[in-house]
């Protein structure tokens, strides 16, 4: 993807959460800025396809007050060390940051879902629903490779009201969208647009790539993260994670979590799953076309051990053909760690067959390069 300017993570006031990246480095340059909206699956959905002619679609207003009772806005609280004139370092003081975000009721048990970079590091997390209750929320579990989390709150199953999830891939481009979230800390803003591209590639908070990301026009803006950008029938296509930015405010170019990616990672969460990801620890050249480029391959990594080199171009996964670098991360996207595929890799004009045992992915891409 061609990147102008810059992506940061759009969560309102101090806490920014961490940085975004991909599973393999697509390197090109750039910076995407995070934006809060708050996107909600249910746990037993149908899919809904998302192309809607004008006539099933709802207007803006029927879709804001059918969905606004399920976004909540989300305040959290961080623990700051502030730094010190002391001796050695010491000296430094505990000081407060507090961020802002949205997020979507997934079910009646009091599950509510978000961006991974709202909750990060927070002490403390309090949810604020449209009628006025606020309510204590506990962090169940994060997805930092996706970006997605999962809180909790105990209150009664009659103030929560779940929104219904999309079926992701089949938003088309032209499709029209609402978002809601708390931009600038303003609860229940809405805005709305269209779906400008589908299949785009962003960076999560551990600098891998989330893929399949949903390309908006509709207004997002440092508040809106974690909030839902719904279809035409007012329903969750994904969360609103981050916008592409020179002055860092919305310049029309924001990305969503895809709400196939976000249903799956919560599924896992609540019931206690283990999210893993597939890794192979290698580079890509992210302009790469008639295959997948590798620009380099991480040590110690199984992209190493099975032989991969800089410069071979992947061409195929268990014999389904790659056309670029998106199409590769999307093939191993669907395999879990520890399987064993068959990659084949042009080199040298000659096409091999390797055999590649998939790891399971590391914390954070930067430690491992990628």
């Amino acid at each position: 993807m061609s990147r102008i300017g810059r992506l940061v993570p759009i969560i309102g006031g101090a806490i920014a959460g961490g940085a975004i990246a991909l599973v393999v480095a697509s390197g090109s340059s750039g910076t995407h800025t995070v934006t809060t909206t708050v996107a909600q699956p249910q746990s037993q959905n149908s899919t809904v396809p998302t192309s809607l002619s004008a006539t099933k679609g709802r207007t803006i207003n029927q879709i804001y007050r059918a969905a606004s009772p399920g976004v909540v806005d989300i305040t959290v609280t961080e623990q700051q060390q502030s730094g010190g004139f002391g001796f050695g370092g010491s000296g430094g003081q505990q000081q407060q940051a507090t961020g802002e975000g949205a997020g979507v009721v997934y079910d009646t048990k009091g599950n509510i879902l978000t961006d991974e970079h709202v909750v990060s590091g927070a002490t403390s997390v309090k949810v604020h629903f449209q009628n006025g209750q606020t309510a204590s929320a506990k962090v169940v579990g994060t997805d930092p490779s996706t970006d997605v989390a999962v809180i909790h709150v105990d209150v009664p199953a009659s103030q929560l009201h779940p929104i219904q999830f999309a079926d992701s891939s089949q938003a088309q481009v032209g499709d029209p969208v609402v978002a809601i979230g708390s931009p600038f800390s303003l609860p229940e803003t809405t805005t709305s647009g269209i779906v400008s591209a589908v299949g785009r590639s962003i960076t999560a908070p551990n600098n891998f790539t989330i893929t399949g990301a949903i390309q908006t026009d509709a207004a997002i803006n440092p508040g809106n993260s974690g909030g839902p950008l719904l279809d035409a029938a007012g329903h969750v296509l994904g969360l609103n994670d981050q916008i592409q930015t020179n002055s860092g405010s919305n310049a029309g170019v924001g990305f969503a979590i895809p709400s196939n990616t976000v249903a799956r990672i919560a599924n896992d969460i609540i019931s206690g799953n283990p999210v893993k990801h597939s890794y192979v620890g290698v580079e890509l050249n992210g302009n790469s076309m008639n295959g997948a480029q590798i620009t380099s391959v991480q040590p110690n990594s199984p992209g190493q051990s099975a032989g991969l080199q800089a410069n071979d171009v992947i061409t195929a996964v268990n014999g389904k053909n790659v056309n670029n670098t998106q199409g590769f991360i999307d093939s191993v996207d669907n395999y879990a760690p520890g399987q064993t595929i068959t990659i084949t890799v042009k080199r040298s004009g000659q096409s091999h067959n390797i055999q590649l045992k998939l790891g399971s992915r590391p914390q954070s891409a930067s430690s491992n390069g990628g």
